[in-house]
């Protein structure tokens, strides 16, 4: 049988890294999207303030499966 997925996109925010604004999009998103299959990073990006990086950004397209 085949599977169908949908993919949406995420941003997720860290003060210490790309991987944990990675994983915490992911987290926070399986509260309520269940059945996550991968992710994509997309683009990463970052907040400067008085010339120290203090915030980390990642976009993600996360793909999960449709269950009927």
């Amino acid at each position: 049988m085949a599977q169908t997925y949908k993919v949406i996109e995420l941003v997720g925010t860290s003060k210490q890294s790309y991987e944990d604004a990675a994983a915490s999009a992911i987290t926070e998103a399986s509260k309520t999207i269940h059945d996550m299959a991968w992710f994509e990073v997309i683009e990463q990006r970052g907040r400067v303030d008085d010339g120290k990086v203090v915030e980390f950004q990642i976009k993600l397209k996360v793909a999960f499966k449709l269950v009927r």
